[in-house]
């Protein structure tokens, strides 16, 4: 009897009044240290193959469960073979009865002889040499995909049971290294953790809003038994998003309020004499943007504006009017780029225009000379110097700004939250955000719903649209012929070098002896130079120099020619391996020409169409079917996520992988009147904490 009283009595910090200093672990209790695991602790990944995910964003375990994915399969009917007819995907069940494989330059195609009982049709595959090994002969299979005259194109399968031809299966973000197959087999064995995922949406607020719990939504976003119930999963976690966002951007917006800038008056004789002097005529958007960059800089709380324009819309033009604005209150201004081949041409565009007006610039780089550098630094600091163009080295310690009232951030998106920080740390200046990447304005009042935005749409009107074609590398010799034609008219060119992953070194090297192949090659007779972002700076302003001066028909480049080239005279551009680049990448790229009145191309070289995955040949589809950056920031939108597109500003909170904002209004509104209603503090309020955390340590590194 006493034993009972004591096994009850030792329980009292269960059942009774005595707390525990440390409770125990429910069993149900989330399990951080699981999902937080390295992709290799699951089985199968080793280190080449955890490289390959690491370009998909997948190194944790956790990341395969917030992988969306791209597209659901859609409902094929099962037919025999002799009823296959015409190209409409179907699905087929039969054995192997044998298999063989062949090159094709670098493709390799497997093809297995597929029998049922009304026939037999020979299913094909390409690069995927591993699977001969499987298909043994009596393998039971079912393949889908398309009847065509050579057999039948697989685009599933399924052996041992596997269900990857099913109905609704998902298709996920894949590269050329890696099978669908195999990244459905890793979601899988994430989606068995999923019970270790916490929920941090208060449940009365999930029971109002009538939404699953977060781990139902991964469920069936990854395993749906319909469209509907897709979209049902889908909808929570873009509530999650899209809630963290607005608390962030909360945030921001009353730190903005309560901080005080030094109000800059309106523009006066120098904006005047500023505007009377361009060579050019403005656009009614560089217009509108300059007046309400005035608006903002008459106040006392500092501008926190984004100018988002197309390529060669503009933006350097209206950012000048920027800074030359604190230049007439008294003050200084900064420009900071995020490379030095931009800076420096920021420094050359900005310094011509203002040399008549009687305005210092200075050019303050990390490449510069120590004696050069200290000299900038001294101008900089008696303020000397009323407008400084730089790149990383501005926010230096041993940098010191006299009286900084207007910060300019080029290329903003390639700084990180902690670097556009240090640029005004300590000083309240107005900044203004510039970026050549244009988003959907309504993505971007939701995204940077802590900055106002001015939009450059409109070229100048004397730009014709340059003219896109795609051609495979069998044909690249119609595209070098192309670009000859130009040059014997006087014109002059680019050749983009392939992006290579490797180091900067190989990559300076690669595109070196590329120019030194078509010296020998398709451009042999010709004045042909090369930039890369390994040069030291004083010989790649001598190669750049040439190249305006005309002293050079051609450039080979990496992609430091991305942003901030411009020569008119450049008329036509080859992009080798154009299905390695990203689609914005490729619209900066083929902005370098077509800046002159004259009409210019841009040729992009591919694989063979059917080595590329499916997005790869709808990002040159894209391409060639517009120059609107604006639509093409649409078709990014459509081909890679809003969170993929957006993760370009490197802040956590941005990272929207389920929000689809054209579709999401309505849940916009849903999550403006939930924010309201939420405490001041919580696990969500913890999520922000965390997440801006994460921005912070991602700008530093």
């Amino acid at each position: 009897m006493k034993g009972t009283i004591a096994s009850i009595a030792s329980l009292r910090g269960f059942a009774g009044l005595d707390v525990p200093e440390v409770w125990p672990r429910p069993r149900s209790a989330p399990r951080a240290d699981r999902l937080g695991a390295p992709i290799e602790a699951l089985h199968g990944v080793g280190p080449t193959m955890a490289k390959r995910l690491a370009r998909l964003g997948l190194s944790m375990v956790e990341d395969l469960l917030w992988q969306r994915p791209r597209r659901y399969e859609e409902p094929a009917p099962v037919k025999r073979i002799c009823d296959l007819f015409g190209d409409d995907e179907a699905v087929i069940e039969g054995v192997v009865r044998s298999v063989s494989s062949r090159r094709r330059g670098r493709l390799r195609i497997l093809t297995a002889r597929i029998a049922d009982e009304t026939g037999e049709i020979k299913a094909t595959w390409f690069n995927q040499p591993w699977l001969e090994a499987k298909l043994v002969s009596g393998t039971p299979i079912r393949v889908r995909g398309r009847a065509n005259r050579h057999g039948f194109a697989v685009l599933s399968y399924d052996l041992d049971g596997d269900v990857e031809t099913g109905d609704f299966a998902p298709v996920y973000p894949a590269t050329e290294d890696i099978a669908q197959k195999k990244l459905r087999d890793l979601h899988a064995r994430a989606l068995e953790l999923v019970g270790d995922l916490g929920d941090d949406v208060p449940s009365a607020l999930l029971v109002s809003e009538r939404l699953p719990t977060r781990a139902d939504a991964i469920v069936t976003v990854h395993r749906p038994r319909s469209p509907a119930e897709a979209e049902v999963g889908r909808t929570r976690l873009a509530f999650d998003e899209l809630l963290v966002l607005r608390l962030a951007l909360a945030r921001s917006a009353a730190a903005r309020e309560s901080a005080s800038a030094r109000p800059l008056g309106a523009p006066g004789e120098l904006m005047h004499r500023y505007r009377t002097s361009l060579p050019f005529t403005l656009t009614p958007d560089q217009v509108r943007a300059m007046d309400e960059i005035d608006a903002d800089l008459e106040r006392s709380v500092p501008m926190q504006r984004l100018l988002q324009g197309d390529v060669g819309s503009g933006k350097t033009v209206v950012a000048l009017h920027a800074l030359l604005h604190a230049v007439e209150a008294g003050h200084q201004g900064a420009l900071m780029a995020p490379t030095e081949t931009l800076a420096e041409q920021h420094f050359l565009t900005i310094d011509e225009l203002c040399a008549p007006l009687g305005i210092r610039v200075t050019l303050l780089t990390s490449s510069l000379r120590a004696k050069e550098h200290a000299a900038a630094r001294q101008l900089i600091a008696s303020g000397d110097a009323q407008i400084v163009v730089g790149t990383h080295a501005l926010i230096e310690k041993e940098v010191d700004f006299r009286d900084l009232a207007v910060a300019v951030v080029d290329e903003q998106h390639r700084f990180g939250v902690a670097q556009r920080t240090a640029l005004v740390e300590g000083r309240s200046p107005h900044v203004l955000h510039l970026t050549a990447t244009p988003i959907p304005r309504t993505l971007a009042l939701t995204v940077y719903g802590d900055l106002d935005v001015s939009e450059l749409a409109l070229p100048p009107a004397d730009r014709k649209p340059v003219i896109t074609a795609w051609v495979t590398e069998e044909r690249s010799s119609e595209a070098y012929s192309r670009l000859c034609r130009h040059l014997d008219d006087g014109r002059q060119a680019y050749v983009v070098c392939p992006l290579i992953e490797a180091s900067p070194t190989r990559i300076a090297r690669a595109a070196e002896e590329e120019a030194e192949r078509l010296r020998k090659a398709e451009l042999r007779g010709y004045r042909v130079g090369c930039l890369h972002g390994r040069l030291p700076p004083t010989e790649r302003r001598s190669v750049m120099a040439a190249f305006k001066a005309r002293e050079l028909d051609v450039l080979v480049a990496t992609t430091v020619i991305e942003v901030g080239v411009d020569v008119p005279n450049a008329t036509i551009m080859i992009v080798q391996e154009a299905d390695r680049f990203g689609l914005a990448q490729l619209h900066q790229l083929r902005g370098r020409v077509g800046r002159g009145v004259e009409q210019s191309y841009c040729l992009l070289v591919s694989r063979a169409k059917e080595e590329l995955t499916e997005t790869a040949s709808e990002r040159l589809e894209a391409m060639v079917a517009t120059t609107d950056g604006f639509e093409l920031a649409e078709r990014d939108l459509e081909i890679r996520g809003e969170g993929q597109l957006l993760g370009a500003r490197q802040s956590g909170y941005s990272d929207l992988r389920f929000v689809r904002l054209r579709r999401d209004q309505d849940l916009l509104e849903r999550v403006r009147d939930a924010a309201r209603s939420l405490p001041s503090e919580g696990l969500l309020h913890i999520a922000v904490d965390r997440l801006l955390g994460e921005s912070e340590h991602l700008g530093e590194s």
